[in-house]
């Protein structure tokens, strides 16, 4: 449910596996300079106040980031530093803090590989394909919130975890996914 670039900004100390706590405090940013048009990285301070936040780590969640750790124990630490921070959760395969956008083609990559076997089987099969849409890493996040509020999660927990500084942001997604979950149910 976290915004892209407060996963790119995730760092090993925001994650505290004995409690299930993670901690989200700081986006980063990969920008052109205004006037030189050279892209840098930057740390910024979340979206809103409501930003920094803690989560609850989700058990699929802490498996996934204990595997990863694991894995760099091996292979090595992400190497950046940004303003002062440094520890980043995610590398990419250099070592460095993952772009924003890699999540996006990486998406992409996953769908277009999908698709192209669906097609494939589609053929096999005699019926028409099913083709998975575009999905953006936002498009995961509102899907993430949606599910929470299907499962009717005390609205102000929602507003919390998705660190919407405005209640009226998730009541607005809680009306429309809970009707519509319940006109489906």
């Amino acid at each position: 449910g976290c915004r892209i670039g407060e996963t790119c900004g995730l760092v090993w100390d925001d994650c505290n596996f004995e409690e299930e706590i993670i901690s989200i405090k700081r986006p980063v940013n990969y920008t052109a300079d205004e006037h030189s048009q050279k892209y840098t990285w930057s740390i910024s301070t979340p979206k809103t106040k409501s930003g920094v936040r803690e989560i609850p780590m989700l058990p699929e969640v802490k498996r996934a980031l204990m595997a990863e750790k694991r894995k760099q124990m091996l292979c090595g630490f992400n190497s950046s530093e940004i303003g002062g921070v440094s520890g980043f959760v995610f590398s990419n395969r250099d070592g460095k803090v993952v772009m924003p956008r890699s999540f996006s083609a990486a998406l992409d990559r996953i769908i277009d590989s999908y698709n192209r076997d669906e097609e494939v089987s589609a053929v096999n099969d005699e019926r028409a394909p099913v083709f998975l849409p575009s999905i953006t890493p936002h498009i995961l996040r509102h899907t993430f919130c949606t599910r929470l509020c299907e499962n009717e999660v005390n609205i102000k927990v929602v507003q919390e975890v998705m660190g919407h500084a405005n209640i009226t942001t998730t009541m607005n997604i809680y009306n429309t996914a809970t009707s519509e979950f319940k006109k489906s149910e």
